[in-house]
């Protein structure tokens, strides 16, 4: 799942134009990701970059073009769901924390409030044949609660799968997880839900993202969120970095001779290019490598 375009750009201090977006959408899906997160229909209050949800819908690229990609948005509440598929979105996702402390600072209630606010979402989004992925962010650790017991983590998880989330992404929003406390948090969430239904969302902040992907592979996830050039970090969370870098992931991937359908070097070239328009260099080592290679 490339979160790139939502998660990669929301923090981002200066407003990316719509243009560019839908020209790093198109790039992605060029390169052959089929899973793009390509907005959030959040309030513009809140999250400004993010304001030109409705304008991304509208201009993405077309099925005709790339007839099996699939673009997902998130929706924080009921009118979020309702802008979004009004707009015409066919996935959309829902987040829910595992801790009390980033649930409160992030959106301004309990784990158990925002579960509930969820209902209505997926009520109308099985009406409406609109499929639904669940998030579970502080999957290992919180910046206000410290570590986070994997139970817990579980809890959350097993009431998103109730409700009806095709998928749970479990996510290190601040990349504090080494392979062994995600393959505990791992093993708890197992218990109460399928490992095929379990997506790995993992954050790069003490160099460990790549090394807990792998980890997570072995115990049998086959889905992983990541960023495009490492774009992302958590508003919430003081000093954590951007998501894994979607291009770190595809190396990783190919070297365990494993089919991704991307190409590597135009992801490389994306990654090149989106950083340029941000005024920075790509985050993902394996894209500095390969471009310091070609030069």
């Amino acid at each position: 799942m490339e979160v790139g375009p939502r998660d990669g750009l929301q923090n981002e201090k200066e407003v990316v134009s719509t243009a560019t977006k839908l020209e790093l959408i198109e790039r992605l899906a060029k390169a052959g990701l089929q899973d793009i997160e390509a907005a959030s229909f959040v309030s513009p209050k809140w999250v400004p970059q993010m304001a030109d949800h409705a304008e991304i819908m509208a201009g993405l690229p077309s099925a005709e073009r790339y007839p099996n990609v699939n673009y997902s948005v998130l929706t924080p509440n009921l009118k979020g769901f309702e802008a979004a598929a009004a707009a015409g979105a066919r996935e959309v996702a829902v987040f829910a924390a595992a801790s009390e402390g980033f649930s409160q600072k992030n959106i301004n209630c309990s784990i158990a409030e925002s579960l509930e606010r969820f209902v209505p979402i997926f009520e109308a989004a099985k009406q409406q044949g609109i499929r639904v992925r669940g998030y579970v962010s502080c999957v290992v650790a919180c910046p206000y609660d410290g570590p986070v017991a994997p139970e817990k983590v579980a809890q959350v998880a097993a009431r998103l799968l109730e409700l009806g989330s095709y998928e749970i992404s479990l996510g290190d929003t601040i990349g504090a997880g080494t392979p062994a406390s995600v393959l505990r948090m791992l093993e708890a969430v197992e218990r109460v839900a399928p490992v095929r239904k379990l997506a790995g969302h993992y954050h790069d902040t003490y160099g460990m993202a790549v090394a807990n992907v792998y980890a997570s592979y072995q115990f049998g996830l086959r889905s992983f969120d990541s960023s495009i050039a490492g774009l992302g970090g958590c508003p919430y969370a003081k000093g954590a970095t951007g998501n894994v870098a979607t291009e770190d992931l595809v190396y990783l991937f190919n070297g365990l001779g494993v089919q991704t359908g991307v190409d590597l070097d135009a992801l490389v070239d994306c990654a090149d290019w989106i950083s340029g328009m941000l005024g920075r260099a790509p985050n993902s080592r394996v894209s500095r490598a390969m471009l310091a290679k070609r030069n």
